[in-house]
């Protein structure tokens, strides 16, 4: 699906969901949700191929190739605690939303101590010599 594609169908979905508001708001936001989930897989299905790749140019690095991983899954968790943030607030939940995102910075965090903990490393070895 192509990004024009992609604008078109946000675009009926908005008109839609507003129109269905004003007698069914559960269905709107239900409709809203659904198609940010069929956008969001979309996205995805396009993006699997570009990591693959990205991937053998990572592991082409040698030693430095896992800090490559560590990009790759900070990004995707990046887009997984948007996407339900977003759902989050489109069902007006956005307390929830917020504990998503704060949920996403703490896993980033966690994936990317390994590589605090070489860079402090680093930075020890230097000051000490």
């Amino acid at each position: 699906m192509d990004i024009i594609s992609i604008c078109f169908i946000a675009i009926f979905a908005s008109v839609a969901a507003l129109s269905i508001k004003k007698h069914t708001p559960e269905i709107s936001t239900v409709l809203a949700i659904g198609t940010g989930a069929l956008i969001f897989t979309a996205i995805i299905s396009r993006v699997v191929p570009i990591i693959s790749e990205l991937q053998i140019l990572i592991n082409s690095a040698g030693e430095a190739s896992q800090y490559g991983g560590i990009l790759i899954k900070t990004v995707g968790i990046c887009f997984l605690c948007q996407f339900a943030g977003d759902c989050c607030r489109d069902a007006g939940q956005s307390s929830l939303a917020s504990r998503v995102e704060l949920a996403g910075r703490a896993a980033i965090l966690v994936v990317a101590l390994p590589m605090f903990e070489k860079l402090i490393n680093v930075a020890v070895s230097l000051i000490s010599n």
